[in-house]
């Protein structure tokens, strides 16, 4: 099989280029989320005087569903619109995010630039991981995994660091939000060069193709039941997440709310 006057190969070391180039990308998608780590909670109470925990909290909510239906609605998006569509599609929509974090005039902006930042995350990191997988091939799917979740979540922790040593030296906004520009830029320029990787799905399909389960549909209710119930290790896998998930919201919005003030550390006006 060939693809634009190309072989098609699955495998690690035949795709290293368009391999190295999605960790990049998914480098950038986890420094996108992680502006949000440090000063986003400490803008909510310090800059817009919020003080119900819940308010602070609702940029988390408004993020956190909005990713998990965006999630959900992925997989079914792959199967009318090719991976790189997506991927450019989730850049695009995340362009506005640090401007929004940078001058919100008001909290309500912070969380509709949390939609916006949901959408890019669940379609970005979706089509990242996705993309790597159907360019390893099964024998790869999991090495494939880990190093898109270990590029990510990375740099989530180095950009989360980062805002925070920024606000300390040029207050809670605009610089350390605006290191986000450089995310989205080099994400979506990435996205653009990358190769859409459909040739390589049809090459494992061809070859590799497995039925589904007896008895079992393929459809969305079928796939909750034997993740949520039926298969005892994707029940583990899923309820494991889930805790994961809850925790890291919970952290996100307490430890920046219980730090010391940054305000006082902004540079003095002259």
């Amino acid at each position: 099989m060939r693809a634009a006057g190309r072989p098609v190969r699955l495998g690690l070391r035949e795709n290293r280029l368009q391999f190295t180039l999605l960790v990049v990308v998914n480098v950038c998608v986890g420094g996108l989320i992680g502006l949000e780590r440090t000063t986003v909670p400490l803008i909510g109470s310090e800059t817009f005087g919020l003080t119900s925990d819940l308010a602070v909290f609702s940029f988390i909510i408004a993020f956190g569903l909005t990713k998990a239906f965006t999630n959900l609605a992925a997989g079914a998006l792959t199967s009318r619109f090719r991976r790189k569509r997506l991927l450019v599609t989730g850049w695009l929509i995340g362009v506005p995010v640090p401007f929004a974090l940078a001058y919100a005039p008001s909290w309500g902006w912070i969380v509709a630039a949390n939609v916006l930042l949901g959408l890019n995350q669940g379609l970005t990191w979706s089509m990242t991981v996705n993309m790597k997988i159907d360019l390893v091939g099964p024998a790869r799917r999991g090495l494939a995994t880990g190093l898109n979740e270990a590029a990510g979540y990375t740099a989530v922790g180095v950009t989360a660091l980062l805002t925070g040593y920024l606000a300390t030296s040029h207050g809670l906004r605009p610089v350390p939000e605006l290191i986000g520009v450089v995310f989205v830029v080099a994400g979506l320029a990435l996205a653009l060069v990358v190769r859409d990787t459909a040739a390589h799905v049809a090459l494992e399909l061809a070859h590799h193709a497995t039925p589904p389960p007896t008895g079992e549909d393929g459809g969305l209710r079928a796939a909750f039941v034997r993740t949520s119930w039926r298969d005892r290790s994707l029940r583990g896998a899923s309820q494991a997440g889930l805790v994961n998930n809850l925790n890291d919201g919970l952290t996100w919005g307490v430890f920046p709310s219980c730090s010391p003030s940054t305000a006082s550390a902004s540079p003095p006006s002259a």
